[in-house]
């Protein structure tokens, strides 16, 4: 039996059962492709023996399961700290209309950098998380974060200087 056997034998199983520990079809997916990438360079020859081969491919979908888990649990532990520590904003230009408050928060998001006024823009009224901006910029999500947070900074800066 080859792997191409193997996978058409047991992808659709191993999905379910990468299920268990994962929200999506699409993540219990990549867990089986993980799953068989770590199996094939453990058995590393063309012919296999399915009865070795499968409890190890059970337990890497398993491992590589968890793993994606941790990992969106960390990421998503980051962003809520991140979230937490960042001040919340306050109206700070109640004597003027909404217009000209508009019209000076947009001038103060121009001044910013372009790779920290898109990242802002991304994460406010965008609305992405750091890990969809990061892959939609072609950067880190640790990059993604920082510039918000300079920019953040930067533009309460400006800000505080109009008021």
């Amino acid at each position: 039996m080859d792997w191409n056997d193997i996978f058409d034998k047991y992808s659709a199983s191993l999905v379910l059962f990468a299920r268990q520990w994962l929200p999506s079809h699409g993540q219990a997916e990549d867990a089986v492709q993980e799953g068989f990438i770590r199996t094939w360079r453990a058995f590393t020859w063309k012919r296999v023996n399915e009865k070795k081969v499968v409890p190890y491919l059970y337990r890497a979908v398993k491992s590589a399961a968890l793993d994606l888990l941790r990992r969106d649990i960390r990421r998503q532990k980051r962003e809520e700290e991140h979230f937490e520590q960042t001040p919340k904003w306050e109206p700070f230009f109640l004597q003027n209309s909404f217009e000209e408050e508009q019209k000076i928060f947009e001038e103060a998001l121009r001044t910013l950098p372009a790779e920290q006024r898109e990242v802002i823009v991304m994460k406010i009224w965008g609305e992405q998380t750091f890990e969809a901006i990061s892959k939609a910029l072609g950067i880190s999500q640790n990059t993604a974060a920082s510039r918000y947070r300079y920019g953040m900074n930067n533009l309460r800066k400006i800000l505080n200087g109009k008021v």
